[in-house]
């Protein structure tokens, strides 16, 4: 593809920025985390890893909400501000300096990249699911990643080690579904981000018909049984609901990557966050209560617990519909995420962290084609082989620690730039601020001490490639030292 300039189209209104994120938002959480939310998790001989908040469930999309509200108010003054495509890692960039950025903006592939692999193995399952409802059945192996395999507790599948087929002593287990909608995901998005926001937009449309005739049907068969014992696990079991259904909220801060593409963002932005999360919010408690009253939370711990409530209640044909409603939902959050991530590096590429070629820009579709094609493949290929449960904490921690800047960076910029004008003020800085910042950090705390270890791993491998790369490249520093640097605008 040829090269353009460095400038974005600006396509989106305040309405397109609210069902961004209601398409980010709404997907895998809502569909398949919140049953172990609910349950509890466990390992392979039986013993809980993590305890489940039963009904209360309800009570953890409170908590994690009410630490993504604080953490929002904060996107929205930064995001009003600095009109820039980097979400998080642009707001670092101005308010905590260079390296905090870097840190940040290696954090956020956790989140995007990362994340979207869970969000394709996902959609791949459900795939599955509504493939079999017609009596279509894909060979094991094709539709199973290697990790997945590997890791699953489950001895029918941990045994595809040696029933699938074997080259050079390898088996081969591929999750092809899971590629294929990623590849496709990645081809809508050269397309142009008008185009992108007009499919989200029927997307979003669906889901939410969908999920309307889930609590429609699930009402009339709600079992007051269930909701006892409402917190099973006290509030050990809510915190731990939270810290997994936490991975249910992540994707409202990606709209922030479409400032550069937003009209008029000082006013769209803050009514694109915060709308979207308020709708969100409801809409998960609404499914919430519903999904445990109609059957006992401690059935809950499977990858479909939507469609499993709807079986076990008698509904097999409604069961298939809301298979078909979640590879909607799930292909929405995989078209605004993968939206996102592409525009972090591009942002992050033109301030010379990374190649210049990722700043490339297309001149006909206006979007940044290179890092589009690049986050494509790598999610592509990580999803044809991983497993999705490895990669929900790890989304979860690297998500709330960039929301933890975020919090410490507003408040850091309302002293270090007091008389810069903000479109949108936080309100109560220092409460919403700290406590955003507090809140996301006790959610951390609720992860395994595995994820923190992985995450450490992930942080020192971006210190050292930002030693490697970032330092001698960086155009802050450069125009420090006094050398030429092309703007932004000029053709890379």
């Amino acid at each position: 593809m040829p090269e353009g300039e460095g400038v974005l189209r600006r396509a989106l209104g305040a309405g397109d920025l609210i069902m961004l994120s209601i398409g980010a938002v709404i997907g895998a959480g809502i569909f398949s985390s919140i049953g172990s939310a609910a349950a509890g998790e466990f390992d392979a001989a039986g013993h809980i890893i993590r305890t489940g908040a039963g009904p209360a469930i309800v009570f953890s999309f409170v908590l994690a909400g009410f630490a993504c509200a604080l953490a929002g108010l904060c996107y929205a003054e930064v995001a009003s501000m600095i009109p820039q495509a980097g979400s998080a890692y642009a707001y670092s960039y101005a308010t905590l300096g260079e390296v905090v950025a870097w840190i940040i903006g290696w954090d956020l592939i956790l989140e995007y990249a990362v994340g979207n692999v869970a969000v394709a193995i996902t959609w791949a399952e459900y795939f599955k699911s509504l493939l079999g409802d017609f009596g279509v059945v894909l060979p094991i192996w094709l539709t199973t990643g290697y990790r997945t395999a590997l890791l699953s507790p489950d001895p029918a599948v941990h045994g595809l080690l040696n029933t699938a087929p074997h080259v050079g002593g390898v088996a081969i287990l591929v999750n092809i579904p899971a590629f294929a909608i990623v590849a496709l995901i990645t081809w809508l998005l050269l397309l142009g981000v008008r185009e992108s926001a007009r499919t989200n937009n029927v997307l979003v449309a669906i889901k939410l018909v969908i999920l309307t005739l889930f609590v429609i049907v699930g009402v009339t068969h709600l079992h007051p049984e269930n909701y006892h014992p409402f917190a099973p696990n006290g509030f050990s079991g809510i915190h731990h609901g939270a810290a997994i259904i936490f991975f249910a909220y992540i994707g409202f801060d990606a709209i922030s990557t479409a400032a550069e593409e937003t009209k008029n963002p000082q006013r769209n932005m803050p009514l694109g966050i915060m709308g979207g999360l308020a709708i969100c919010t409801v809409i998960y408690i609404v499914v919430g209560v519903v999904l445990t009253g109609m059957v006992p939370a401690a059935q809950l711990g499977v990858a479909d617990p939507l469609a499993k409530a709807l079986t076990v209640s008698g509904f097999q044909k409604t069961s298939a519909v809301l298979s078909l409603g979640a590879i909607f939902a799930l292909t929405a959050v995989l078209l605004v995420f993968q939206y996102g991530q592409p525009r972090i590096f591009f942002s992050m590429a033109r301030d010379g962290l990374l190649p210049r070629w990722a700043a490339r820009v297309h001149p006909k579709y206006r979007v940044p084609w290179a890092t589009t094609i690049v986050t494509g493949v790598a999610v592509a290929v990580w999803s044809m082989i991983g497993d999705a449960g490895e990669t929900y904490d790890l989304t979860n921690i690297g998500t709330l620690f960039a929301f933890v800047l975020v919090c410490i960076g507003v408040l850091v910029l309302r002293y270090k730039d007091p008389t810069r004008v903000r479109p949108f003020r936080v309100p109560f800085i220092w409460v919403v601020s700290l406590g955003g910042a507090a809140t996301c950090v006790f959610l951390m705390n609720g992860l395994p001490h595995v994820t923190w270890i992985r995450f450490y791993v992930w942080l020192v491998i971006g210190l050292v490639l930002y030693l490697l790369y970032g330092v001698r490249h960086s155009v802050m520093r450069r125009r420090a030292a006094g050398e030429s640097i092309p703007d932004s605008g000029e053709s890379w």
